[in-house]
């Protein structure tokens, strides 16, 4: 391993979900930074034409780049991939990690449908698989890092998501989160968007444990893009409903990957950012408070060790 690199250093930057929508533009915001201010680039995504494509833009941008192909719905691949990153730091490929960005994540339509380890799709995507990635990544990152979690504010509702039928989310025990919905529940019961707006509740919840538990040096972060309809996450949505999505999309002051993947981009990386810790929630470039219920000793705990179960079950 080489020496730890000087604080402005960027030294490299993993990402999940780097070939759409906003982590494709956070990908390539990164890329063509000046050479100075130019991390090396890991990119974590399902193995497709399209984790090819954003590798190669990167490359051509002047960013040393590296696809790691993994199925975040699978966590033993996932644990390969963490291996794989490992091999990459350790050959002194890219240089040391100073920044995780878990930016990727599925909305599912029906909560009975599951992960390849058994667990709720939305939960074990957009939460479980990156609690297993950071953990794994943990000992290899080198201070000063920053891990930046996506978080989203549907996690509790308000006049305009009431409006528009965005569900708040209804917290259980972690390991109720995780179970699929039985096979003959009703419809009203396995809501994809309540499990949603659960994943990014346990975003909250993780972030501000986390910072428990990690070394000086490492900040955690949770980004929130803004209100972005029309991206891949709304891909099992039917076809007028994406629609709909497309036409708000194009609305005055509507978030777009264009604006909030560069905002992502400096959360990872500039010194503008560098006093934020604790699970700061950043809505595009602007600090927020979360509400008073997202801040729980005893819910962040619960999920900790409740994650930890969920994990060893499936190894």
């Amino acid at each position: 391993m080489s020496t730890s690199p000087s604080p402005s250093d960027p030294g490299t930057i993993l990402i999940t979900g780097p070939t759409g929508g906003l982590g494709h533009a956070a990908t390539l915001a990164m890329a063509n930074r000046p050479a100075a201010r130019r991390p090396d680039l890991i990119l974590v995504g399902r193995p497709s034409a399209g984790l090819t494509e954003v590798t190669e833009a990167a490359r051509a941008a002047g960013a040393n780049a590296h696809a790691v192909g993994c199925d975040l719905g699978r966590l033993p691949e996932v644990r390969a991939a963490a291996s794989q990153v490992r091999d990459l730091l350790g050959s002194n490929t890219v240089r040391p990690l100073r920044g995780l960005v878990a930016n990727a994540g599925v909305s599912v339509l029906d909560t009975r449908t599951a992960s390849g380890d058994g667990y709720e799709l939305t939960f074990a995507v957009n939460y479980l698989a990156h609690a297993q990635l950071i953990g794994d990544l943990l000992g290899s990152l080198c201070a000063p890092a920053r891990i930046v979690l996506l978080g989203s504010n549907t996690y509790y509702v308000n006049l305009p998501r009431r409006i528009l039928g965005v569900p708040a989310a209804q917290w259980r025990d972690p390991v109720e989160l995780a179970r699929p919905a039985a096979a003959g529940v009703s419809p009203s019961m396995r809501t994809g968007g309540v499990a949603y707006s659960n994943s990014k509740l346990a975003i909250l919840y993780y972030s501000h444990e986390l910072q428990r538990h990690v070394r000086a040096g490492i900040d955690v972060i949770v980004f929130e893009p803004g209100f972005m309809p029309g991206t891949g996450l709304g891909r099992e949505a039917s076809p007028a409903l994406q629609r709909i999505a497309r036409a708000v999309g194009r609305l005055p002051g509507v978030s777009k990957p264009e604006t909030s993947g560069p905002a992502l981009a400096s959360i990872a990386l500039d010194d503008r950012w560098s006093h934020l810790r604790d699970g700061a929630f950043v809505v595009v470039d602007s600090e927020r408070d979360v509400q008073p219920f997202a801040i729980d000793r005893q819910r962040e705990s619960r999920l900790w060790d409740a994650t930890a179960e969920l994990l060893k079950a499936s190894e």
